[in-house]
């Protein structure tokens, strides 16, 4: 389901780069995808339907941050770029940001959140031009971090999740 759910999200993608504003597409397990692009906003809506239940995806620079209870976008950082998947229990976002501040203040601020949500950081990476940093919990709550320096302004891509089949791992 998950692969299937990458494969569709992928289509759909790039079909956003072409004049296609909605399609169909059936996975190898009898997975029915359909998807729709706003032409105004560019947002893209996912939907796919299989024994599991039905995942809906949204992408797009202009939806609404929704990431797990805990978690929120960083505080005067510019949206780039936000995708969120919710099937059921199991839900996740990935949402790329812009900022002037210093990668060292936007791990602090995830580090507080991670720990404020019982997440246990569990790597943290020091680069030359960046940090990135990861852990999850006991509940199957997930969360990576990555800032990295472009010129004076930095790129965050934050991805949070819950999958509580994961719990306790």
């Amino acid at each position: 389901m998950r692969r299937f759910a990458l494969v569709l999200a992928s289509s759909a993608l790039l079909a956003a780069c072409g004049s296609e504003t909605s399609g169909t597409i059936e996975g190898e397990d009898g997975e029915v995808g359909e998807y729709t692009i706003d032409s105004e906003t560019g947002e893209t809506t996912a939907t796919i339907t299989s024994e599991d239940g039905t995942t809906v995806l949204r992408s797009g620079e202009n939806i609404e941050v929704d990431l797990p209870a805990g978690f929120s976008a960083y505080p005067g950082a510019k949206v780039v770029h936000n995708t969120s998947v919710n099937q059921g229990e199991t839900s996740g976002a990935m949402v790329i940001m812009e900022s002037d501040d210093s990668a060292e203040d936007i791990v602090t601020f995830y580090r507080k959140q991670a720990d404020d949500a019982g997440i246990k950081v569990e790597f943290e990476m020091n680069m030359e031009d960046g940090r990135m940093l990861g852990g999850k919990n006991d509940e199957g709550e997930t969360f990576t971090l990555n800032a990295v320096d472009e010129g004076d302004r930095r790129t965050i891509q934050l991805m949070v999740g819950k999958d509580p089949q994961m719990a306790g791992e």
